[in-house]
């Protein structure tokens, strides 16, 4: 259970960062925050205590193995978003960097007021 609260917590800190600061970098990192704590909590949700490689033995029956297998679905949905995560890391980082050169600033208010 204390589990869930902390991938709450995380979503929390992740929405703070994006909806609370003006600093380009800073809502960068508070959806990075937020995409990791989504993976977290597809990771605890497929997650089976005392759970088994989704590999069928030869030594157990398949009432068993259906039992105690862990699902390889919510693992295989966070690679891909750790993967999707990186790819739109990277062109937040080279949108804002863009933005820098041009208004000289990481400040989203500061940018608003500028002409241009």
């Amino acid at each position: 259970m204390i589990i869930y609260l902390l991938v709450a917590l995380m979503v929390f800190i992740g929405l703070y960062g994006i909806i609370a600061k003006k600093n380009i970098i800073k809502i960068i990192v508070g959806m990075n925050i937020l995409g990791y704590a989504t993976n977290l909590l597809f990771i605890v949700l497929g997650y089976k205590w005392n759970g088994i490689a989704p590999i069928i033995p030869q030594n157990i029956t398949v009432e068993r193995f259906v039992q105690t297998a862990v699902d390889p679905l919510p693992q295989a949905l966070v690679l891909t978003a750790i993967v999707i995560d990186l790819g739109f890391s990277a062109f937040l980082a080279a949108l804002a960097i863009r933005m820098y050169a041009k208004y000289g600033t990481f400040d989203t208010d500061k940018i608003r007021r500028l002409k241009g």
